[in-house]
This record gives structure tokens, sequence and C-alpha cells, in this order.
């Protein structure tokens, strides 16, 4: 480890405090595992049902796609987390290589974000906790979910870690069996309820064909469909992925693992998501995919493993529980970033013996326990319209990671890298090509990716359920403009 259990003391000064200092203790096999996770939740497990019925078979080309996306995104954060390790992630590097205002800007709308996100999973705990204990208020489930994971968070950073290295091997076990399951269904031609024969050929002869709805067309009661409208679920599917930035600043040795596990996002979505849905789709015909319960358990179910439900909702719940981990992982440390820039109230910024950023850990807690209590006295508004602001948020965090890393390469090129960076004294071109972990084709990537989350943006107006996001987050983005005056105003 960089650092040790507790801060040294300067020789022949022991009056002299030593403030305390985040730990560098997440390993190598915790950034793997957190990466993973973060790319697996309820979206994939009862979500993808969505996406399904939009686009058919062709769902799959959609995460190929928005997976490429994604990659570039996570790989510009992790240029700069390679090169300059910090707590806060984008908001820091905003700070830093843009602007105090796109810091502000950066770092509140991913707290915000993640604390609707949190609210959702939490109000829905209950659900998952009622499959077995049908008696038990949802509200007790989601006060007893909060106080343990806000536990674990106090525990130390190393504790997070090893609390979702667990949750994230329940997941991908279980995606896992579900693919050999539906290859094992294909190979020895097993039946199944369906009448239908288990193939990847069902991918073209059943419902249409790969695109059974083309690129977007409409419905006849005005809603629309096709490969594009299912990009608009796709891409909120991956959302968490960012994750690996946050913790570089917590990583045993970063240059080594923040790369290894951005770079193995490809083959997780290709596994993950493009391999288990193009299995669940060979073996349940995608057009009796209808929402009403999980594909996962609809491939269980058609060769009579009818115990899939349960499983499933076990996994369910592990997924929900590692979600609001994380979310409160990552709130607190972009707390305590945005009080060490000066954005946030300075008692944000302080850590206590484990190095853990308790302030943070708590007003986080705080804060969401409010909005689970708004989710059950106010369902529909919360849904409604909190959400739609957490939708947004999502695009506005990618978009922004996106232009920083613009900025922070004209910083670089300028000469202006970190002084305890091995790029410090260096410039232009020079510069640029020491960069350890670099974006490719860096000057073309962040563009295209712009262009295509503008693509996403406009493709939401189409639906009716998430053009209301794009209002929401048009308010949303002058609002966090407005408080940034308005504090400012006041130092």
């Amino acid at each position: 480890m960089s650092t040790t259990d507790a801060p040294k003391k300067p020789r022949e000064t022991d009056d002299v405090p030593v403030p305390a200092t985040l730990r560098k203790s997440l390993k190598n096999r915790h950034i793997q595992l957190i990466a993973l996770g973060g790319a697996i939740g309820t979206g994939l497990f009862y979500g993808s049902s969505e996406s399904i019925a939009l686009a058919g078979p062709s769902i799959l080309l959609a995460y190929l796609v928005g997976g490429l996306a994604i990659f570039a995104i996570v790989r510009a954060l992790s240029e700069m987390s390679v090169e300059d390790p910090k707590a806060g992630a984008f908001s820091y590097y905003a700070t830093c290589y843009w602007s105090k205002r796109a810091g502000f800007i950066s770092g509140w709308n991913y707290w915000f974000n993640y604390i609707l996100v949190s609210m959702v999973e939490l109000s829905v705990v209950g659900s998952f906790v009622n499959y077995w204990f049908p008696a038990i208020p949802t509200w007790v489930s989601a006060a007893v979910f909060l106080v343990i994971i806000c536990a674990a968070n106090l525990l130390g950073v190393s504790k997070f870690g090893e609390f979702e290295f667990w949750f994230a091997i329940i997941k991908i076990v279980a995606v896992i069996a579900m693919i050999i399951g539906g290859l094992a269904v294909i190979i020895f031609v097993l039946p199944t309820a369906s009448g239908v024969r288990a193939s990847f050929a069902n991918w073209f002869t059943v419902g249409n064909g790969f695109f059974p709805n083309g690129l977007m067309g409409q419905n006849s009661d005005g809603s629309w469909t096709g490969l594009l409208m299912a990009l608009v679920v796709v891409m909120f599917s991956f959302g968490g992925t960012e994750l690996i930035g946050i913790t570089a600043g917590e990583t045993e040795d970063p240059k080594t693992t923040i790369p290894r596990a951005t770079n193995d996002i490809i083959w997780r979505i290709l596994v993950f998501y493009i391999g288990a849905l193009g299995v669940i789709m060979a073996v349940v015909p995608w057009n009796t995919i209808d929402g009403k319960s999980s594909p996962f358990v609809q491939i269980f179910d058609s060769v009579g493993i009818h115990a899939a439900a349960g499983i499933l909702n076990f996994v369910c719940l592990t997924a929900v529980m590692s979600v609001y981990n994380s979310g409160l992982y990552a709130n607190s440390r972009m707390l305590y970033s945005l009080a060490k820039q000066g954005n946030a109230p300075a008692y944000l910024g302080k850590l206590n013996s484990r190095g853990v950023p308790v302030a943070g850990v708590l007003t986080s807690a705080a804060i969401t326990a409010i909005a689970v209590v708004v989710v059950f006295v106010w369902p529909e508004f919360a849904f409604n319209y909190l959400m739609s602001i957490a939708t947004i948020a999502g695009i506005i965090n990618w978009t922004m990671i996106m232009l920083t890393e613009m900025k922070f390469r004209k910083v670089v090129a300028a000469g202006g890298a970190p002084e305890d960076s091995e790029l410090a004294g260096l410039s232009g071109q020079e510069a640029l090509d020491a960069i350890h972990f670099k974006l490719p084709f860096a000057k073309v990537t962040p563009w295209v990716v712009l262009a295509f989350l503008a693509l996403v943006v406009v493709l939401m107006c189409f639906s009716t359920s998430y053009r209301i996001a794009v209002i929401a987050g048009v308010i949303w983005l002058a609002i966090l403009f407005a408080a940034y005056q308005i504090t400012q105003a006041k130092r």
C-alpha cells in the first residue's frame, strides 16, 4: 500500500497534528469487480425487456454501439485519472482544467443524480424483501438497508471494496449461469415451453427478422419504436461505469489498475449484455418477452426450472444494495472533493481516522432518506419528475467528462500538467505523447461521442416518457448555474 493505516507525524514535531488522508486501500480485484458490477444491475435483469420490445434482436447492435460510446467516455475519464488520481474525479478535473463553475456543476449534478438513483433503489428494495416476507412494511426494509450500507461505508474504503466485490460476484455468477444454461438448451436441443426450437437462427426467423421495427418507426398509437429508440433505454443501462474514475484517488496502483479495469469494459459488455441477451432471444422468442417478468426468469421457466424467479429475486436484491453502496461511496467522495474545491461547505471535506469523509457519508444518507420518504408519500411525483432529472443528469455527466478531457489535453500541451505527474515539465506534442493511458483518436473521439449523446437527447424527445427528462434537464442546468452564481456572490 502506498499509505499506511495511520498518517505518520514528522520527526521531532510530535505535537504537530497531521491531517487524515484518504486511504489507497482498493486493490486490483476490488476495482475490477466494482467496474464490472457497475454495468450489471436491475436494468439488465428487468429493463432489458423494454429494449427488446423496441428493437427485437437488433437490440444487440444498440448495446454494441452504446457500449462503444461508454467505453470512450470511461477511457477519457481514465486518461485523467491515471495522470492525476484524485477523489471526486471529473468534478476535480473540471475545476482544475476548466473552471470552478464547471467543477461546481459537474460535482453537484453527479451527487444529485446518485441521490435520486439511490432513492429509487431503496424505494423498491421492499418489493424484493416482500417476495419472501410479505408482512414486512416496505419502508422498514428501506430503512434497514440504508443503515446497513451507511455503516459499511463508515468502516473504511476497504470494507466498501469488499462489499462491492461480493455483490458483483453474485450478479456475475447469475448471468454466467444463465448463459451456460441457455447454451446447453441450444446445443442439446432441449424442449422449451414455447414449442419453438432453441437456435440462434431465431434472431432472423421469429417476428419479422433481425430488424422487426427498422431503424425508427411509429406504431398505430403514435409511439415510436425501432433500433434508434432503443438506444435511449440502452444508454441508461450503462450508468455507473464511470465509478472507475471515482475510485482512482483510493486505489493502490492507479497506473496499472485503472487501465486494466477500463479496457475490460468492452468484453464485459460483449459477454454480459450482448452475450446474455443473444442467448435469451435464441431460447425464448423475442416477441414473447413482454416485460411482465424478467427475460432471465423466462429462459429458465421455458425449460422447467421454476425456482428461477426466487433466485433472480435474490440477485436483484443484492443488485439494489450494490447500487446504493456505490452511490453512497461516490456521493461522499464527491462532496469531499467539492469541499476541497471550495464548492461545498468546509465540514464536508473532513476525514476521520480511517480516512472516511464521515460528514459526506452521513449527509448523503440523510438526504437520501428524505428522498425515499418523498417516494412513499408522493410516488407519482417522485418517479415522473425527480427521476426525469436523474435520467438527463447522466447525459450531462458524460458530456462534461468529454469536454473536460479536451480541456485537460489543452492544459497538458501548454505545460500545465500536475506537478507530481510524469508529464511535469513537458509541453506541446511531447507532453501529449507522454500521457500514460491515452484516449484513442483523441482529436476525433470526443466530438463523435458528443454528437452521439446529442442524438440520444434528440431521440428522447420522441418518447413521451423521456420527453419530460429533456425539459427537466434544461431547468436543472439553469438551477445549477444560478446556485453557483449565488454561492459566489455570498462569498
